[in-house]
Formats: structure tokens, C-alpha cells, sequence
């Protein structure tokens, strides 16, 4: 009896070793391939519980998740121009035909990888020797990327992979071609500069000499016009003057001689020397004659 138990619990390990070893898993991150004496015998793409021949089945398992490959260190690639840019890239890709992937690379990641950065690095050669250094930098680098993305995928698609995207993270230029690239800008700066200085210096010159138009047509007007009110006014005076002449010629007479006299003695040291019979002399001649 107890012989028969212990073989009863013996037989039990054994079945529940067989069916571990004949049960296996697929989630849903995953492929499964299966393998009967390394030939491929099944592959699994839904997520779930399944059955192999224990001994004889191996699986693998790949992951079909979107996978990332950073380049290590910028690839050095030459434009149109025959001048140097370091390139850094990456991609993203992913795991679409399991079979033909273990078949193409073995299932290993680090050779697919591998071929994934040799063909962007081709396909990159060439459109870079397209280009000159402002298009690979700016103008068209979009256009590139997606480029790289068509013929990265047309390439992945032989090895069971699907690339997803292409990006160029970075673009520099090398040490010497961007210190050629800084002297042509700074020349270039420096042109510009002496054209707006030119420019100004004209603008000024333009400007001063309008000033100086018209400032001499405002002097010119304003003597016109001074010269007018002053032609006026001595119109006015004159007028003035004769109208008290005529009013009375002989007191108009007796005070332009007093004016002449004060003009004439005004210091003490004035010496004039005239005939004592002068007509100069009329209003002191008769001055006696007027008190009587």
C-alpha cells in the first residue's frame, strides 16, 4: 500500500514536470517563436497560454515594443561643398515579421541594430553630398529626415523590422570649417555694417543740407522782411517829420540846429573852427534879437 502511494506521488511529480515544461506563456508585449530541433515549428503572436513537446521545443521570445537606437558617437559625413559636419542621430524601430527577423539576424537585437545604423549611415552619405552645409543645418533638414525614414524602413522590412522614425538630434559643423564659417560671417557682418554706415553718412549729409537750405531761405526771409518793417518805418518817420516841418519850419529849423549843436560839442576838448558870419551860427547870432 504504501509502495503504491509512493508511486502514485512520484508519478504526480513527474506529470506536473511535463506540463510545466509543456506550458508556456505569451504576453502581450511579446512574440514567441518555437523551436523543434531549431526549426521553426510555430510562432505565437497573441498574448496567452500554450503548448509545446517538452525535450524536444525550445521558444525564444521577442520583444515588439518600440525600441530606441541612440547613435554612440557623431558619424563625420561630407556636403556638396566638400566641408565636414558631425552628424549625432537616432531612431526609433520595432519587431513586425518575427520569422523573418530570426531568420535574417538570429533574433539578435545587436545585429539588427547593426544593420539598421549602417543603412541610415549610407542612405545619410548620400543625401548629405547632395546638400551644401546651410541645407543640411536648416533649410532642408526635415526633408532629410524623412528620407532617411522611407529608405531605412525599405531596408528594415528585408530583416522582419519597421522603422518608425529618423531624427537628426544634431548637426555640427567640424573645428575648421566652423571658424571659416564664423570668419565668412563676420566679413559678412562687417559689409553690411560699412553699407549702413554709408548709407547713414549720406542721410546725414542729405539731411544737413536740407537744414542749411533752409535756414538760409528763413534768413533770407526774415531780412526781406526786416528790411521791409524797417523801409516802413522810415516811410512813417519821414512822413511824421514832414508833416512838423510844414506845421512850423522855423521851430523845426531852430531844433535840428540844437541837435547839431549838442552833436557837435559833446566834449570838452571838441574844437571846431568856423567863420563867426556861418550859417552855423544864425541861431546864436539872433538869440538876443528874440529876448527883445
Amino acid at each position: 500500500m504504501k509502495m503504491n502511494l509512493g508511486g502514485a506521488i512520484a508519478a504526480t511529480i513527474v506529470v506536473l514536470v511535463l506540463l510545466s515544461s509543456a506550458l508556456f506563456t505569451v504576453d502581450q508585449r511579446q512574440n514567441a517563436i518555437v523551436l523543434r530541433l531549431g526549426e521553426i515549428v510555430a510562432i505565437k503572436k497573441e498574448p496567452g497560454l500554450y503548448l509545446k513537446l517538452p525535450m524536444l521545443d525550445n521558444v525564444r521570445y521577442f520583444d515588439t515594443r518600440n525600441l530606441a537606437l541612440d547613435s554612440m558617437e557623431p558619424e563625420r559625413f561630407i556636403t556638396s561643398e566638400k566641408k565636414n559636419v558631425l552628424v549625432d542621430s537616432f531612431m526609433k524601430w520595432r519587431i513586425v515579421d518575427v520569422k523573418q527577423y530570426y531568420i535574417s539576424v538570429g533574433g539578435d537585437e545587436m545585429r539588427a541594430q547593426t544593420r539598421l545604423t549602417q543603412t541610415v549611415n549610407d542612405s545619410l552619405r548620400a543625401e548629405f553630398g547632395k546638400r551644401t552645409v546651410h541645407e543640411v543645418i536648416s533649410g532642408e533638414r526635415d526633408k532629410i529626415m524623412e528620407l532617411m525614414r522611407e529608405k531605412a524602413d525599405a531596408d528594415a522590412r528585408k530583416i522582419g523590422v519597421q522603422v518608425l522614425d529618423v531624427r537628426l538630434k544634431r548637426v555640427d559643423l567640424t573645428q575648421e570649417v566652423s571658424e571659416s564659417v564664423y570668419r565668412r560671417m563676420d566679413a559678412e557682418r562687417k559689409r553690411v555694417a560699412n553699407e549702413l554706415r554709408s548709407e547713414g553718412a549720406a542721410e546725414g549729409e542729405k539731411i544737413r543740407a536740407d537744414a542749411d537750405r533752409q535756414r538760409e531761405v528763413i534768413l533770407a526771409e526774415a531780412y526781406r522782411d526786416a528790411q521791409r518793417i524797417k523801409g516802413e518805418g522810415d516811410a512813417k518817420a519821414a512822413a511824421i517829420y514832414a508833416k512838423a516841418f510844414e506845421a512850423n519850419p522855423e521851430f523845426y529849423a531852430f531844433y535840428r540846429s540844437l541837435e547839431a549843436y549838442r552833436q557837435s560839442f559833446k566834449g570838452k576838448s571838441d574844437v571846431l573852427v568856423l567863420d563867426p558870419n556861418s550859417e552855423f551860427f544864425r541861431y546864436f547870432r539872433n538869440s538876443g534879437k528874440g529876448g527883445k
